[in-house]
């Protein structure tokens, strides 16, 4: 005998029908189970006998979700299963997941306080929530449930993720940057590292309300960014330098042509002129390989006004200096580092990488003469991400590069609630570009921020 629902039937905008496949009815008497969880199995593997992946795949996710909530319902009344409404509408949305989306894991990408999630194996999950890890109760079934997660994943951009080929950066579908490993190169059936694609872009003003940076340090920022400075935002992991770079290109004039030049795009960049390039990684036979250094050899011959590039990793750090030093003012990148220091040695570690044989000096004179301001954040021990430092690089003594500080952060102490006290401060020192500053009418204002002006009236 069949259920009368088995047949049913979900209509997709537009009119065309998509059956869900029946099954037999199995009643029987109420099941005696050890627990919760060995009774939404029943109610899963009765579930999925009766829906057509691939049909589902293809409806509507609200309408999926309806749809699933009913058979739930059904199932559970026929086994004698006994589940509450909330427990039905849980477990609905948790099969929902399992069919179209990353499983446990979609709950955190609708959570705005996360930033990032970590799965570490199939029973441990991660996310970072306010700039805190934090362990969380996700968990997928088994090691071959995060597989499949992790397939639909690379599918849904037209890779492949098996034991043949078990590593892949990925992106979703809101623009988040994943990267997932898998047996044998990980001993704990799987990680799955996802870094979330906020929803709106933050401002510097909204970054000033955070406690990022100060309002002068914003200002200072908008200025540079308005005087078309050469700018390098330089950080450690997951320290804030991508969302910089995005509040500051804010202030890109309206008029400019702007390439960027990503890894995977993450950027939202505002104004109406802008192309925006992404790597290609190479295919399962290593073929088709396009990196960073061929996009910006090519952005130079597409008439940019200005080239951001979202993160220098190698040897296309020469062309992007080259193309700093060539009449492309007003670039910007990001560099991992620890300090303002280390991101000006890791830039010339990258450009003797393009195999140049360029001497050294040589090579710190390219650097010296292209950048103009380095920006440095980083995320401290108190989850608050900060910008710690802003240096005008100040040209060469003898074989060093020179640079000026102008903003720090001062290190107080430590309040109660374990938040870092401390002070963003002006150095007052007087910069070299106060002279653009000065062609655009913003010279005023730089030494007015850098609190000069007040100085000098003192």
């Amino acid at each position: 005998m069949r259920s009368a629902s088995f047949g049913r039937r979900v209509i997709e905008p537009g009119g065309r029908e998509l059956v869900l496949v029946p099954g037999d009815e199995a009643p029987g008497p109420a099941p005696e189970l050890a627990n919760r969880d060995e009774l939404k199995e029943q109610i899963r593997t009765a579930l999925m006998a009766r829906i057509d992946p691939s049909v589902a795949g293809r409806i509507p996710r609200n309408t999926l979700k309806a749809e699933v909530a009913k058979l739930v319902s059904e199932i559970a009344t026929e086994q004698r299963i006994q589940l509450n409404e909330i427990e039905e509408t849980a477990l609905a949305t948790e099969l929902t997941d399992d069919m179209v989306g990353l499983g446990p894991l979609e709950p955190f990408l609708e959570d705005d306080d996360i930033t990032d999630v970590l799965v570490n194996g199939p029973f441990d999950v991660f996310v970072e929530r306010r700039g805190k890890l934090e362990k969380t109760g996700a968990r997928f079934r088994d090691a071959q449930h995060l597989v499949g997660v992790a397939q639909r994943i690379a599918a849904a951009i037209g890779r492949r993720i098996d034991e043949a080929s078990p590593m892949v950066d990925a992106r979703l579908a809101d623009g988040s940057r994943v990267n997932i490993v898998l047996p044998p190169l990980v001993l704990n059936g799987g990680t799955i590292s996802i870094r979330k694609f906020p929803k709106r872009a933050l401002t510097l003003d909204a970054m000033v309300r955070q406690n990022n940076l100060s309002p002068d340090m914003a200002q200072l920022l908008q200025i540079a960014a308005r005087s078309r400075l050469n700018i390098l935002i330089s950080g450690g992991t997951g320290s804030g330098k991508t969302t910089l770079l995005n509040a500051v290109s804010q202030y890109i004039d309206t008029t400019e042509r702007i390439i960027s030049i990503e890894d995977a795009v993450e950027l939202r960049l505002q104004q109406p002129h802008v192309v925006q390039m992404e790597t290609r990684p190479p295919n399962i036979e290593g073929a088709g390989h396009i990196p960073q250094r061929e996009l910006v050899r090519n952005a130079l011959r597409m008439r940019p006004d200005r080239i951001i590039v979202g993160e220098v990793r190698g040897p296309e750090a020469f062309d992007m200096l080259q193309a700093m030093n060539t009449g492309h003012d007003g670039s910007m990148t990001t560099v991992h580092a620890n300090t303002p220091r280390d991101a000006l040695y890791r830039i010339e570690n990258m450009v003797m990488m393009a195999n140049l044989s360029l001497p050294l000096k040589a090579i710190r004179m390219q650097v010296a003469s292209a950048l103009n301001l380095i920006v440095h954040i980083e995320r401290m021990r108190d989850g608050i991400r900060r910008v710690l430092n802003v240096s005008e690089i100040a040209g060469m003594e003898g074989d060093i590069i020179t640079a000026r500080e102008l903003f720090t952060f001062r290190y107080v102490g430590e309040k109660r609630d374990g938040t870092i006290d401390g002070v963003f401060e002006s150095t007052r020192m007087r910069p070299d570009f106060v002279t653009r500053a000065a062609r655009y009418g913003l010279d005023r204002e730089l030494l007015d921020v850098l609190g000069i002006v007040a100085a000098m009236r003192a």
